[in-house]
């Protein structure tokens, strides 16, 4: 008998995964967690149902998340990671040497401890002295933040269930008051390609861009993610993700990645068309 696992990601599309065995299923008090085995993308984590990440293609996302903004921001030492109980924005954010605090924000302890135990590609600097983390709702953690942080990553999950405070106006607004005059948040943007993605994507971006003055879009490729397009939010009280982007200095730190680089950084703002329209026409209502 064969073990699939198979997510809709609309109606009338789903992704399906041919699965070994289920290394873990649990239900924590805010949602469903299980990790699977598979030939083909590794180990993957769901919540309620829905993929995380595979050890095959997590490092694509955590590296564009983390990276993009990294390269921009001239000095990035107290940041905030808000969700991320994966471990796989820690790893990368612990790689610079500059980083002196990293306060993390993760509403559910039983990610984390799944994690440590399943998936040890990406939960495997948990352990650095730099690392304070808070199981605390983020929205509730923001709220009390005034001036504290260079960056925030915002590593959420999709804009339901425990994570749908983080994609309100009131989150984004105190995201803005938690940084520092120059700093910058980056957020997962959801994809553009299927309509209900499509309008969670619009309504992240309009109210970013009613909090921030600087709000850009760019993308990368995912695999394992609705349609495989994926988009991420950079918003700035100062720094241009492009023109603010310092490449020599980025590449004079010798950090190996896979995915990231600073060319691919500038042209993943170039979006298509389609894209384009589509925050165009939110950005006119504003």
């Amino acid at each position: 008998m064969e073990l699939w696992f198979s997510e809709r990601h609309t109606p009338n599309v789903q992704l399906s995964i041919k699965v070994d065995r289920q290394l873990y299923s649990g239900r924590s008090d805010f949602q469903r967690i299980d990790v699977f085995d598979s030939k083909e993308f590794g180990r993957f984590l769901t919540l309620d149902g829905f993929m995380m990440l595979t050890e095959k293609d997590e490092f694509i996302y955590h590296e564009m998340i983390t990276h993009v903004p990294m390269a921009v921001h001239p000095a990035a030492e107290n940041i905030l990671v808000i969700g991320a109980g994966d471990g796989g924005v820690v790893r990368e954010l612990t790689r610079y040497d500059s980083v002196r605090n990293i306060d993390m924000v993760e509403i559910d302890p039983l990610v984390v401890d799944v994690c440590k135990k399943y998936l040890p590609q990406t939960a495997c600097r948990f352990d650095d002295p730099r690392l304070n983390i808070v199981f605390e709702d983020g929205l509730k953690f923001v709220r009390t933040r005034k001036d504290a942080y260079d960056l925030i990553i915002v590593d959420s999950t999709d804009p339901f269930g425990p994570g749908e405070g983080l994609f309100t106006r009131e989150f984004y607004g105190n995201c803005f008051n938690a940084l520092k005059d120059d700093g910058i948040m980056v957020n997962q943007h959801e994809s553009p390609f299927y309509d209900a993605d499509a309008a969670a994507c619009r309504r992240a971006h309009k109210r970013i861009v009613e909090s921030f003055p600087i709000s850009r879009v760019y993308q990368a490729h995912i695999p394992t993610y609705p349609s495989g397009h994926w988009l991420f939010g950079f918003a700035s009280k100062k720094y241009h993700p492009v023109r603010d982007l310092n490449a020599a200095k980025w590449g004079l730190l010798g950090l190996s990645t896979r995915y990231y680089t600073t060319n691919l950084h500038i042209g993943a703002f170039a979006l298509p068309a389609y894209v384009e329209e589509m925050l165009r026409s939110v950005e006119q209502e504003h």
